[in-house]
């Protein structure tokens, strides 16, 4: 029986996908398991797998079309089985027609973004349609992600999210500025904004682009797809957590002579190696800051999975160690190297990114002396790790000079009080300068 092969969801935060590359084409037969199409995440690189065996009918999207999840982008079938219901459902209506989706042809001139077929009837996928009707909103009116041609539901909730906000404007004018990507706030008025105001500030803007031309002042850049989960997770983190982020002191001598006797005995690790090894130890001792808040509970983890932070140039990922309180210091250090060459090769799991209890990010090679990080939910604490520097310090009257780093704590108060913040730090610090504490 024909079924669709609909983009993957990868990880609780995914909601879009990108078709890197189709792996097989129409009418190549497929076994239940092999990949089918390549994708890229806001996280990772992957590929996707037939959902059973068959023929690859009909490709529905191609290759560089982003697509939110759970989206059909082909059809498998049966060799003879005919599939016009599917293609029907898809917004096609035979398979000689253009994919629902897709870039725009190629070509010396912009291509208008057409978004209705031959026959009238807009293209939009079934949940839009669902959802304009129960919101009540014309699809006439929504407009497409730039550069797209099918509308779906994030776009519907998109526009209705923008209807109070927007000024009033004749049907003409709203449908205009929609399919022209103009938002109408910026068309100063009083009263009712009509089509002839929408083209004389298209002719001003435009005329205003000619002139600066030469030197442009401003450049628009529209967010990638990591960056946009990235806000949108940076975003839902400032609005869930009410934080509180503690800072200290700490003299990092001993893990300095920590790092010169394993090198010496043929180990060579990092200072986040050495953070991640103990602070999942002392991260045992307080397990407040090794949970989540579920509802109106707090769930404590007997675990430490933790992430570490790793900037790449197109934004952050958190790739976990699981289990890392309970590994060696050269495991951690391996794993860590193993996550960190994945993340900036794209080649990291999904799997990688899951389940995490408590997070380090390190900004110390940057020269950074303080920062408060934000927590990745649904941890409730984070640690961010700053630059070590050499700092003259009194100590019983005795003056050194030490070298100082500085550790920020940032904590979600709803769970972990400052006493308790306090007490971690005060903790770790103390290890971290007498390592012999660990074997107490």
């Amino acid at each position: 029986m024909a079924t669709f092969i609909s983009m993957p969801k990868l990880g609780m935060t995914m909601e879009n996908g990108v078709i890197t590359k189709w792996l097989k084409q129409e009418g190549d037969a497929v076994a239940k398991g092999e990949a089918v199409f390549e994708l890229e995440t806001d996280k990772l690189s992957t590929t996707a797998e037939a959902p059973e065996d068959g023929i690859l009918k009909k490709i529905l999207v191609p290759a560089g079309t982003e697509v939110p999840i759970l989206e059909h982008v082909a059809i498998l079938g049966g060799a003879d089985e005919k599939i016009d219901q599917m293609l029907g459902e898809s917004g096609q209506t035979d398979a000689g027609q253009e994919a629902v989706r897709g870039t725009p042809p190629a070509s010396e001139e912009v291509q208008p973004v057409q978004k209705t077929r031959g026959d009238g009837r807009i293209i939009a996928s079934p949940r839009a349609r669902a959802v304009a009707r129960e919101l009540g909103v014309d699809l006439a009116l929504v407009p497409t992600a730039e550069g797209k041609n099918r509308i779906v539901e994030r776009d519907v909730r998109a526009y209705q999210e923008q209807l109070q906000a927007r000024p009033k404007a004749s049907p003409l004018a709203a449908k205009a500025a929609a399919d022209l990507h103009v938002d109408l706030r910026e068309i100063h008025k009083d009263g009712r904004i009509m089509a002839a105001d929408l083209a004389n500030y298209l002719e001003q803007r435009n005329q205003g682009h000619s002139e600066s031309a030469a030197g442009e002042r401003e450049t628009r850049k529209p967010m990638n797809g990591m960056r946009r989960a990235i806000a949108q997770n940076m975003y839902h983190s400032h609005m869930t957590s009410p934080t509180v982020t503690y800072d200290t002191s700490v003299d990092m001598t001993a893990m300095g002579q920590c790092r010169t006797q394993l090198a010496e005995a043929g180990l060579k690790v990092s200072y986040t190696d050495l953070l991640v090894f103990f602070v999942s130890r002392v991260l045992k001792q307080f397990p407040l800051l090794n949970s989540s808040v579920e509802g109106d509970d707090i769930l404590l983890k007997h675990y430490v999975n933790m992430g570490v932070a790793v900037a790449l140039e197109e934004g952050l990922v958190v790739p976990n160690i699981p289990n890392a309180d309970q590994k060696g210091l050269a495991q951690i250090s391996s794993e860590l190297k193993e996550l960190s060459e994945a993340a900036r090769s794209g080649t990291l799991s999904m799997d990688s990114m899951r389940n995490g209890t408590f997070t380090i990010t390190n900004l110390g090679m940057f020269g950074i002396e303080s920062f408060s990080p934000i927590i990745n939910q649904p941890e409730v604490a984070i640690l961010g790790v700053n630059a070590i520097q050499e700092t003259l310090v009194i100590r019983s009257d005795e003056q050194a000079v030490l070298p100082m780093m500085k550790l920020s704590l940032t904590a979600d108060h709803r769970v972990v009080d400052g006493a308790v913040a306090a007490q971690f730090l005060q903790r770790l610090r103390s290890v971290l300068e007498r390592p012999a504490l660990m074997l107490m």
